[in-house]
């Protein structure tokens, strides 16, 4: 959501004074994906309508990019999101500038249901329970509307995925939904370790909006269908504000193709003369350095649940600088020598991992460590050609 917008939902900030009746509508909301990478998996809210008196979509998805150190905070998991409403008709407005569906589910509840989850909002809306620790697929703007539900009714949501879906895990899920923006993927898939590769329940996947408006048609809570209609406030199910596809060419996958090809190449070269390219491994390695600082910022120092553990640190790891800066120091080749040794069998072991399914690695990781695997044993076979050739 944009930023003026976020804005404009922390100032309405609307408490529910209408009374629990027949009249009452509560209605769970969807919006369909948008372009933005914190937009792909949609939107959701609650929806209070009192023919004649309120009119409010409640939102749990709303942040302040203004905030202090927002940035740092967000890759630390001091994530807090808060919740706040405003009037349906201008939600619906922005929604429809940007093309994008927004759809209702009317709430099969009874007017004693209405009440407690009317009271529930209310609670959510004061000062203190206003801001809450945002968890993008555990505690998130789908999840905290839905969980709300429950407990006004007392049981849990019961749902099956879509015919034909074959979204298992949390990863799964993202990857489905990140496909035409590989890059981000690929940052998501370095950054959250194996704890998102674990079958989850068809429950667990509502947390994705888009999901959830797929699956709570067939949905039942307390032996009840929990939706008794559907319609959509705009747009259509064919809405839809993600950009296309990165081109193939553009991707990570075509790029670390290129790197290993770059690798094999250099790699052959190498040695065929018996020297190292050093300065191809302090570019090459030099990446990866960098790349392992927020990697590990994330497993040792960040809060959020999903980033360790995280094989990936095999790969990404600061020894790297090693690699870095030893090539170019006579007195360092030793210690290079050593490290690379460690590397190679640390590379191994990812991979074993990697096929074992201890976690899902993106496929250009794949390629970078085979490129890595590649330029750790030409060193170590040409320095040993060196030391062989020293003996004689």
């Amino acid at each position: 959501m944009k930023n003026y917008f976020t804005l404009l939902f922390i100032f309405f900030c609307i408490t529910l004074h209408a009374e629990p009746t027949d009249s009452v509508r509560v209605e769970f909301i969807t919006c369909s994906p948008g372009s933005e990478i914190y937009e792909l998996e949609g939107h959701a809210g609650l929806r209070v309508y009192s023919p004649g008196g309120v009119d409010v979509i409640y939102n749990w998805g709303l942040f302040d990019f203004n905030s202090d150190n927002f940035a740092y905070r967000f890759v630390k998991g001091e994530t807090d999101y808060m919740v706040g409403g405003i009037p349906t008709e201008a939600f619906v407005r922005y929604y429809a500038s940007e093309g994008r569906s927004v759809r209702a589910f009317e709430l099969n509840l009874t007017p004693e249901e209405k009440g407690r989850l009317i009271d529930a909002i209310n609670i959510n809306l004061l000062p203190q329970n206003r801001v809450y620790r945002y968890n993008y697929v555990k505690d998130n703007c789908s999840t905290r509307p839905l969980s709300l539900i429950e407990q006004a009714v007392g049981d849990t949501l019961k749902v099956t995925l879509p015919e034909g879906c074959e979204i298992s895990s949390f990863r799964d899920a993202m990857r489905h939904y990140h496909a035409n923006y590989p890059w981000y993927q690929l940052g998501v898939d370095i950054a959250l370790g194996s704890g998102i590769d674990h079958p989850e329940t068809p429950r667990a996947m509502l947390f994705a909006p888009d999901l959830a408006e797929k699956m709570l048609g067939d949905a039942t809570i307390a032996g009840r269908p929990v939706v008794s209609r559907s319609y959509y406030l705009t747009g259509n199910e064919l809405s839809n504000a993600v950009e296309p596809a990165t081109a193939w060419y553009m991707s990570p996958l075509f790029w670390s193709i290129i790197l290993l090809l770059s690798a094999g190449a250099v790699s052959f070269r190498d040695i065929r003369r018996g020297k190292v390219s050093r300065w191809f491994d302090t570019l090459f390695y030099g990446a990866i350095f960098v790349a392992s600082l927020p990697v590990c910022f994330l497993i040792f120092i960040s809060t959020h649940e999903a980033t360790s553990p995280n094989w990936q640190l095999l790969l990404f790891n600061p020894l790297t600088i090693i690699g870095v800066a030893g090539i170019w120091i006579k007195r360092a080749q030793s210690l290079v020598f050593c490290w690379q040794i460690v590397n190679f069998v640390a590379l191994i072991l990812l991979l074993i991992l990697w096929g074992c399914g201890a976690q899902q690695f993106n496929t250009a990781i794949i390629l970078l460590t085979i490129t890595d695997l590649l330029r750790s044993s030409t060193y170590i076979i040409i320095k040993c050609r060196q030391k062989r050739n020293d003996q004689y």
